[in-house]
């Protein structure tokens, strides 16, 4: 018989169970406010698209203005200058008579081509006639195939002589300097009473047309640019006149004195007011195409070891992806970027060194509208 005072024994198991219940029931509310194991917080970063620039300058060079085609003028034969009939400056035509040398000089050598080409048209004559004979014979085989064959070949060397004598009787009789086309003489490097050796210049000469500017390019630099490169020219003697020009050649080694690489652009459409020797300012666009050029902060730009990179918002998943580029141009605020970017791609703007690759990501704006690119 159980006491009045004390709970029955299955009240007293039911009063056990009810305090272990609430403990479990608050347990299991606990663990239903925690986020899920696989969920994965989003890191605020100051990203924006990057934008192509227009009319980028990728870099900076003084130069000067030269023809297109420079050349020296001499003489093909020796003898001594009595006549000098332009100087430096002056404009010649095409046929124009620049130069004369005393004709008693080339007299003697005039001579001997002469005596020269009369021997020589004797042995083709000569050569000619033993041609003649030895045919017949061997047709009716009178002579050997190997006689026949070497009076053909004397005929052939005689005809040769002969030909080679006439062309040196004609320079022989060549005294007088002429300018093969329309031009402007640039220099002179003879005096009159001079004697000349053949092929020794006389005159530096620039022909009419086109017109080039000539740029030396640091060898740390000439690797930036490219054949077809876009450039516009200006000059400080034609204010508010601008050029625009191409690369038309890039030398292929660099000057021995200054260790420079000789650079040329060709200028479209150079009218007569671009005279020889005026000094330019070339400023070189960035690219054959400029649209591809990216321009991004200098704060943007991470060095990957030696090389170049910046992070690029995945737009898919909106993690971050390390990608190397090429820089064009390094400013003081900004930097050129050549290749790797694409206009669209959202890249991290500030903050680099403070992200890591594969880092998911929420692309927020600059607080300061001037932190923006441009």
């Amino acid at each position: 018989m159980s006491h009045p005072f004390l709970p029955r024994p299955g009240r007293l198991a039911r009063h056990m169970l009810l305090p272990a219940a609430a403990a479990i029931c608050l347990i299991l509310l606990a663990g239903c406010g925690h986020k899920a194991p696989g969920a994965e917080a989003a890191v605020p970063v100051i990203a924006l698209p990057v934008k192509a620039v227009d009319g980028a300058v990728a870099a900076r060079f003084p130069g000067d203005v030269h023809a297109r085609y420079e050349m020296p003028l001499s003489f093909r034969m020796a003898g001594r200058l009595v006549a000098r009939n332009v100087d430096p400056g002056d404009r010649v035509k095409q046929g124009q008579v620049l130069a004369q040398l005393d004709p008693a000089d080339p007299s003697l050598q005039l001579a001997y081509a002469k005596a020269t080409l009369d021997a020589a048209e004797h042995r083709l004559l000569f050569a000619t006639q033993q041609r003649d004979r030895d045919q017949a014979q061997f047709k009716q085989n009178l002579i050997s195939q190997l006689q026949w064959q070497q009076t053909q070949d004397n005929y052939a060397a005689a005809l040769a002589g002969r030909d080679q004598a006439a062309q040196q009787y004609k320079l022989a009789q060549s005294t007088t300097l002429v300018a093969d086309h329309d031009g402007i003489i640039t220099s002179r490097q003879a005096e009159v009473g001079q004697v000349l050796a053949a092929g020794q210049q006389v005159f530096g000469f620039a022909q009419s047309g086109e017109r080039e500017v000539y740029v030396d390019v640091p060898e740390s630099r000439v690797g930036g640019i490219a054949i077809g490169q876009p450039a516009t020219v200006n000059l400080p003697a034609l204010p508010g006149h601008s050029y625009t020009a191409r690369v038309r050649e890039i030398a292929p080694a660099a000057d021995t004195q200054s260790r420079t690489y000789l650079v040329k652009l060709a200028i479209d459409h150079a009218d007569a007011s671009l005279e020889l020797g005026m000094t330019a300012d070339v400023a070189l666009q960035a690219g054959n195409t400029v649209d591809d050029m990216i321009s991004i902060p200098a704060t943007a730009l991470f060095h990957q070891g030696e090389h170049p990179a910046v992070w690029v918002v995945n737009p898919d998943d909106s993690k971050l992806a390390l990608r190397p580029v090429t820089v064009t141009r390094y400013g003081e605020r900004d930097v050129l970027i050549g290749t790797g970017l694409k206009a669209g791609e959202r890249v991290v703007m500030q903050g680099v060194h403070a992200v890591s690759a594969g880092e998911k990501v929420t692309p927020i704006a600059p607080p300061h509208a001037e932190d923006a690119p441009q």
